[in-house]
């Protein structure tokens, strides 16, 4: 995990690109790299650590309906006249949460030490965490550090300075999920990983100003697209946004890329995440034989933002703010 030092030496047009892809330099990333004016920067692969056994949630805090099965169903169905303003008041609590995790990051803490802060923080306010037992994932939050795009599982592994780590939170209360997400510099970070954490969040920004109703949902993937193309990094593909509300992950999907099916009308009322994950290098992904976590399949760096926001008539309302 800890950060090799940065080489500003880039590969000849002819020679093979730094990213392995197999491909020529002028092929693959030598455009993107101009672009960046950043030096090629490698981290240190990030090696699973031990994951402590599964926290317990107090039987008085009310369980989503997959609990404990896994396997998610319909939701919890809620007075309908209030849906909207439990929804807030999950997203409120879910930022929260978040905020109180991101106050804690730093070197030499350990990603399972931050779950366990997560796990405290959402008992506190009366919810419980909705990735615990989610497809029998063991863990309150997802922790994803340096070139692990998502679904990074919280372990013993203590975090070092020049790490960045996102730190996902998502808190079922009042029947409803409210999900959100962030990226943190671990003590001092490079320029690069500073760039990347700052433009990840433009980009997050430019996608929430595109939502406006009659609009299709390619547009906010458009508007992310653009932004981080313009600053030389790459957008994963394999993930996205999602409906959410009394169910955790509904069929409706964001891209965060220029996708021409994402045809999809926004309509007012609609509510789901926007949370594109940035990386250094090639968008494409690789997966840890956990089952859950994706890593970059070039090992560069990768950096995702995100809120929960609700469609309103004039654009896009941002549910996931403390």
């Amino acid at each position: 995990m800890t950060n090799l030092q940065p080489s500003a030496a880039r590969p000849g047009p002819n020679d093979p690109c730094w990213c392995r892809s197999g491909l020529k330099y002028k092929k693959c990333h030598r455009e993107a790299d101009a672009r960046s004016g950043a030096p090629v920067q490698r981290t240190r692969k990030v090696k699973p650590g031990r994951i402590s056994p599964m926290r317990t949630v107090p039987a008085e805090i009310v369980r989503p309906d997959y609990i404990p099965s896994g396997r998610p169903g319909r939701g919890l169905r809620g007075d309908p006249t209030t849906r909207i303003e439990r929804m807030r008041r999950a997203c409120r609590a879910s930022a929260q949460v978040l905020q109180e995790v991101g106050g804690r990051v730093a070197p030499g803490v350990t990603t399972d030490a931050l779950d366990a802060i997560a796990h405290a923080a959402y008992i506190a306010r009366g919810g419980y965490p909705s990735t615990l037992g989610y497809h029998g994932f063991q863990k309150s939050m997802c922790t994803s550090v340096n070139e692990v795009v998502v679904h990074g599982i919280p372990d013993d592994r203590p975090l070092e300075s020049g790490d960045i780590v996102n730190c996902d939170v998502t808190i079922f209360l009042e029947g409803m999920h409210g999900d959100c997400s962030a990226t943190f510099a671990v003590g001092e970070v490079d320029e690069a990983a500073r760039k990347l954490i700052r433009v990840t969040e433009e980009a997050l920004q430019k996608g929430i100003e595109a939502v406006k109703p009659g609009r299709e949902v390619r547009a906010i993937g458009q508007a992310i697209a653009a932004h981080a193309a313009a600053n030389g990094f790459g957008v994963v593909r394999n993930y996205c946004g999602h409906g959410v509300g009394e169910i955790f992950h509904t069929e409706l999907q964001i891209p965060h890329f220029d996708d021409p099916s994402a045809t999809t009308v926004l309509e007012e009322g609609m509510i789901f995440t926007i949370e594109p994950m940035l990386t250094e290098g090639s968008w494409g992904v690789k997966h840890w034989n956990d089952g859950w976590t994706a890593v970059t399949a070039d090992g560069m760096r990768s950096a995702q933002m995100e809120h929960t926001v609700l469609v309103t008539r004039d654009g896009a309302e941002i549910l996931t703010l403390p």
